[in-house]
């Protein structure tokens, strides 16, 4: 086999301000834009890591996410304050041993999570 993940792409009725809060969040910076209706985001010191796109389409999102990102790190807590500062919506936080996830939503009410282990 000879694929790998080359990068998650969101849906998104206005990618460059979506990509503001995207930017912020994660340290990316836009890589490619076509003239707004498509956004690439990659990490400056990893171009290989997996990019984060947006997408445009007309209609906002409705319904749960089919596909969503989870996020790691070692300060779960001060991660969800520091991504809701930026203007995501927290939700709910959820637990089993040896995880603790918070979901949340990015300013267009895409969700995606933030865990960390131990």
């Amino acid at each position: 086999m000879n694929l790998k993940i080359g990068g998650i792409t969101i849906d998104s009725t206005d990618p460059r301000t979506l990509a503001e809060f995207w930017k912020q969040a994660l340290g990316l910076e836009v890589a490619f834009d076509a003239d707004g209706w498509f956004v690439q985001l990659n990490t400056p010191a990893n171009p290989a890591q997996p990019y984060l796109g947006l997408q445009k389409v007309a209609e906002k999102r409705a319904g749960k996410n089919r596909v969503h990102v989870d996020l790691a790190t070692d300060d779960r807590e001060g991660e969800v304050k520091r991504l809701a500062s930026l203007g995501a919506t927290v939700g709910e936080t959820h637990e089993m041993p040896g995880l603790t996830w918070t979901v949340l939503q990015d300013p267009e009410g895409n969700e995606f999570c933030v865990g960390s282990q131990g």
